[in-house]
């Protein structure tokens, strides 16, 4: 079971790679806002004043492909907030379907899984359609410029979700690495892998 769940992963990346487009993206700016962390306390952009830049990943705590990623997004929080470029994970997912993903078990989760980053409830899921997220996990990073946030890279934050030791392009690290350089980087864009943000249908 274990091997056909690596090699479904596996081969759902491969497609994503093929799919992917890495043409530049439009300048398209986010707004600030403000969510409930699992620590219940509210976490906004505008608590970094010194950021340069921030990750943002969408994820959950349901899908399968968002739970092969924690200890990474971890390890980009060691490395980049010390730069200037905090990462923040919002989950947005309709927890009226997914009840996995109400607030009380993402607390359950952050505390268990020792997420070293903010954890934020996007009840509303607002922000989600802010940033035109649609699968878990999808980061985004997004950069100051002229006092505005604006994206810079959105998609997978690297190429094999199940084997993180078989890793060849880290495409969240390889666009921070540029911008904090003021270089250009060739990926801006990838096809994000993982369960879908199931939005609630308008009433």
């Amino acid at each position: 079971m274990v091997t056909s769940f690596r090699f479904v992963l596996n081969l759902a990346f491969c497609i994503a790679l093929i799919l992917s487009c890495k043409t530049a993206i439009s300048q398209k700016m986010v707004n600030d806002f403000s969510l409930l962390n699992t620590n219940a306390k509210m976490v906004s952009l505008s608590d970094y004043p010194d950021a340069k830049g921030f990750v943002i990943i969408f994820t959950c705590n349901h899908c399968p492909f968002a739970k092969l990623y924690p200890q990474r997004i971890n390890a980009l929080h060691d490395r980049y907030l010390p730069l200037g470029v905090p990462v923040i994970a919002i989950s947005s997912t309709d927890t009226i379907v997914y009840e996995e993903d109400s607030y009380q078990n993402m607390v359950q989760k952050a505390n268990a899984e020792h997420f070293k980053f903010p954890y934020l409830y996007d009840n509303t899921q607002a922000i989600a359609k802010n940033f035109k997220a649609d699968q878990t996990p999808h980061a985004f990073i997004i950069w100051k410029e002229n006092k505005n946030w604006v994206v810079k890279y959105n998609g997978a934050i690297d190429d094999n979700g199940a084997e993180p030791q078989l890793v060849q392009h880290r495409y969240v690290e390889e666009a921070i690495d540029a911008l904090l350089k003021n270089k250009d980087f060739v990926t801006k864009e990838t096809r994000s892998i993982g369960c879908k943000i199931h939005f609630r249908k308008k009433v």
